[in-house]
């Protein structure tokens, strides 16, 4: 059976998405989700933007933006996982978990932390004025969106492949201290999509609201029209040859035409078609592609009690995820219940704290693996190499579970096996009597304690 990779894309809830956040990031994400293979989680990431907005209308209106342009850019709700970051009272829970573990030098190096420390030395100004704990510690919000949801991959900018390593270094820490063996959380990958547009603005820049250089997506066709007309040109006339590969025009064209309409154009550029009608024509593309969604978009805008119904069932699916999942995190770093601990004899307890345990690490190759060590750390099984660190605690569950052990002799040495593969070994014995001791030290030690 094959598994489904999981996606996670979250979007800053701060401003109006225009032209370029559509064809960057909305419009590959919403056909990335219609993978089969695919387990997608799309989120509005709006705890992320109280740490860039102290505006509360400006970000309501965000919230509500995003979203619509979301579902009427054709996400379809009943295929992914779509809610809003603040619906889950688990991730502020998480981010705590992680904060209490989250090295302070590792964040330290953050870039955005970094950045404004900078400005402020430039300026003059004490190392971290005006630098908030939200602005400090937003590595380790983002490493909780991603961590409770385990994704593998997390289509990111380039600026934000340091978030996603933040992410990882956080997790396998703290698998490596509360996981005894199981590893917690998936170590997710960056995903630098290379292909996807970055569309230029008016001036040619890349299309941003810092530079207020951008065309509207969904406000109406004519504040779209007006935003064509200023794009910048040469001042080639009507009838003088334009040059297709250095115009921002002709750019952002090619980002929505097929292959036959991005030739016809460029072949009329080539034959001196003039500036005005080449942003009529860039217009007309754009409202043929977008206006059916503009319209949703609208409507949408002026029946928020339907987005918020759809955003409450997605927060419902992504809960289904996070609440046990949290429960499981909660368990091991102690916040348990008193009655399902109190009966345990005081013995038990100390007969557990010297049982064999399970430490699991990373190789320098990226593979998994794990050890065995009796109660007096002597070493008694060594893993073999594991793609990932789930599949290592899948084996460490097994050998724990009880199961009659499948251990094999190999001259002075053995190793233990699982569904028919070698999963352990021993290391090397100097006779068979020593061999033998330390085969059943191994079975005595993965033996379950007594109720």
């Amino acid at each position: 059976m094959t598994t489904r990779t999981r996606i996670l894309t979250g979007i800053t809830t701060t401003g109006t998405p225009h032209l370029g956040n559509y064809a960057g990031a909305i419009r590959p994400a919403i056909l990335a989700s219609q993978d089969a293979n695919a387990d997608s989680f799309y989120f509005l990431a709006d705890y992320h933007a109280l740490i860039k907005c102290d505006d509360p209308q400006r970000i309501q209106r965000s919230r509500m933006e995003i979203a619509a342009t979301w579902l009427a850019g054709g996400l379809d709700v009943n295929r992914v996982t779509f809610y809003r970051q603040s619906d889950i009272p688990e991730i502020p829970e998480l981010t705590w978990l992680l904060t209490c573990v989250a090295a302070k030098g590792l964040l330290n190096r953050a870039h955005a932390y970094k950045a404004s420390v900078d400005k402020n030395v430039e300026t003059g100004e004490d190392p971290d004025a005006g630098i908030t704990m939200g602005l400090y510690s937003y590595p380790v919000l983002m490493a909780a969106d991603i961590l409770m949801f385990n994704a593998h991959k997390v289509p990111v900018g380039r600026d934000q492949i340091q978030h996603v390593e933040m992410a990882r270094d956080i997790g396998q820490r703290f698998n490596h201290l509360f996981g005894n063996g199981k590893e917690f959380f998936t170590m997710p990958e960056a995903l630098i999509e290379e292909s996807v547009a970055t569309l230029p603005g008016l001036d040619g820049r890349k299309m941003s609201k810092s530079y207020d250089n951008t065309i509207p997506l969904f406000t109406s066709a004519k504040d779209m029209k007006d935003a064509i007309s200023r794009i910048v040109t040469d001042s080639r006339a009507p009838g003088e040859a334009k040059d297709p590969d250095n115009s921002h025009l002709f750019t952002l064209y090619q980002a929505f035409a097929s292959k036959a309409q991005e030739e016809e154009f460029r072949a009329e550029l080539l034959q001196g078609l003039g500036w005005g009608e080449a942003k009529s024509r860039l217009f007309q593309l754009l409202d043929g592609q977008l206006g059916e969604a503009r319209e949703r978009y609208h409507q949408l805008m002026s029946r928020p009690s339907d987005m918020e119904d759809l955003l409450l069932v997605g927060a419902k699916k992504a809960r289904a995820v996070a609440a046990p999942f949290l429960a499981e995190l909660r368990e091991a770093v102690g916040l348990r219940s008193f009655v399902n601990q109190a009966a345990a004899p005081v013995a038990a307890k100390k007969k557990a704290a010297k049982a064999a345990r399970f430490v699991s690490f990373r190789e320098d190759d990226g593979s998994f693996r794990f050890r065995l060590l009796a109660a007096d750390g002597e070493q008694l099984l060594l893993s073999r190499h594991f793609a990932d660190g789930k599949a290592a605690g899948v084996v460490t569950k097994q050998l724990q579970s009880g199961d009659a052990l499948d251990v094999r002799t190999e001259a002075l040495g053995f190793s233990v096996w699982l569904d028919g593969s070698a999963v352990a070994d021993s290391a090397e014995f100097a006779d068979e009597a020593s061999r033998d001791a330390a085969i059943e030290a191994l079975r005595v030690a993965l033996t379950p304690l007594e109720d």
